[in-house]
């Protein structure tokens, strides 16, 4: 019997992985599952990949290429996660004047509660979490702890260090440009209903 294995990424730790980089920015149109399956060994069977993110409705456009990219990962069996951002009170320092921004809260939460309830669902073997964010820390050593039998690895992304998850984790892997290269949606992606999904002309 394979491995069974699942993947949560980090949305946003991905997406500013990539955004960080203007030479990246083509690799925003990237086709997560994909990816996953190329960096997953063929002695592991993929169960489910859980994507975890939050919608920036006070940005409009953003908010609109994003639900575009949504659409187009669900077509490839992904299961979106959502939270929610939330305005934070912060100190300017410039002008030392408090203004308020907002930050995404519940992402960390929600893979987190996921890593450990698929866990006592018994639901894989092998969890891989794709992020570079140090906040997954005590979610993994409590799983680790909790199952010893389970193993959960680290997927980095692209400018990442991630040194304090590396030593937590059970195994780590990086993401590589070169993987991204082969592991992009086509600029169309027909929905067969006379519907398309089409690249968002910024991400070039």
């Amino acid at each position: 019997m394979k491995n069974r294995i699942i993947v949560l990424v980090d949305g946003y730790n991905l997406y500013h992985s990539i955004d960080d980089k203007p030479a990246y920015h083509k690799y925003k149109w990237l086709d997560i599952m994909t990816l996953a399956k190329r960096i997953i060994p063929n002695s592991y069977s993929m169960e489910d990949l859980y994507y975890f993110t939050s919608l920036m409705k006070w940005k409009p456009d953003k908010m609109k290429r994003h639900i575009i990219f949504i659409r187009a990962l669900e077509t490839t069996g992904v299961k979106v996660v959502y939270g929610e951002f939330k305005l934070k009170d912060r100190l300017c320092p410039n002008c030392n004047k408090e203004y308020q921004g907002h930050e995404e809260k519940q992402t960390d939460v929600n893979l987190a509660i996921s890593l450990f309830s698929l866990a006592i669902e018994d639901r894989y073997d092998t969890a891989l979490v794709v992020t570079g964010d140090s906040d997954i820390i005590p979610s993994i050593k409590a799983v680790r702890k909790m199952f010893p039998a389970k193993r959960i690895g680290v997927a980095i992304p692209i400018g990442r260090e991630a040194e304090e998850i590396k030593n937590v984790a059970s195994f780590y892997v990086r993401l590589k440009e070169k993987q991204f290269k082969t592991s992009l949606f086509p600029d169309e992606i027909d929905l067969g209903n006379g519907e398309k999904l089409i690249k968002p002309a910024t991400w070039a």
